[in-house]
């Protein structure tokens, strides 16, 4: 797909809303996250699934922290949920985010913690096998390089692919890791340069 056409709206009506994942780590990637969904259109049409790594053993308030900033309603997804547009969705921290077929949101106990820090390419990858082209993955800020392989496996299916201008910040290397692990990416910008793309792709407009 040329990149000078990859964000003008698509008129394939799929069986799926358009998904958008979102994968970071760590208090600037809950920052970014907050920031980014803040700066999207209540009316965007597409569901937009969130993976951030954070502690198992303690509970998380993470919802209510996206909620606060977000023009979407953030929800809990449930097991076998189907996914609607304009809905923030997130899993358990013990149970990872997945999409299934259909528009349906699975989530994916791991009691021995097989994926570890391999959530957001867990997500990345099952958004790219049963949402396709009607896909956009977005990496933020985040230390390691989860992501980087499922953001090239939502390439590869036709989704869209975005991520986070890197920080000077050697710490803060998940943007980095995704653009230099080899695939080809849409986008590379700012939170707003982002949340541009996501509206325009999906048809809407940020006023």
């Amino acid at each position: 797909m040329a990149v000078s056409s990859v964000f003008a709206p698509r008129s394939d009506n799929g069986p799926i809303p358009w998904i958008v994942a979102v994968g970071a780590s760590g208090a600037d990637g809950v920052n970014d996250t907050k920031a980014l969904l803040g700066a999207l259109p209540s009316t965007l049409s597409a569901a937009v699934m969130v993976v951030i790594h954070r502690s198992w053993d303690h509970q998380s308030y993470l919802r209510d922290t996206l909620a606060s900033a977000s023009a979407l309603p953030v929800v809990i997804l449930a097991d076998g949920q189907h996914l609607q547009i304009g809905i923030v969705y997130i899993g358990e921290p013990s149970q990872h985010l997945t999409l299934a077929s259909n528009g349906i949101g699975e989530l994916v106990d791991d009691p021995s913690r097989h994926y570890r820090n391999r959530t957001i390419d867990l997500l990345f990858h099952s958004v790219a096998a049963h949402a396709g082209p009607r896909a956009i993955g977005v990496i933020l800020s985040g230390t390691l390089d989860d992501g980087s392989r499922g953001l090239v496996a939502m390439h590869e299916a036709g989704g869209i692919t975005m991520v986070l201008t890197p920080s000077s910040s050697p710490e803060h290397d998940m943007p980095r890791n995704a653009i230099d692990f080899g695939g080809p990416v849409d986008l590379i910008g700012s939170i707003t340069s982002i949340a541009q793309g996501i509206s325009k792709a999906c048809g809407d407009q940020i006023s």
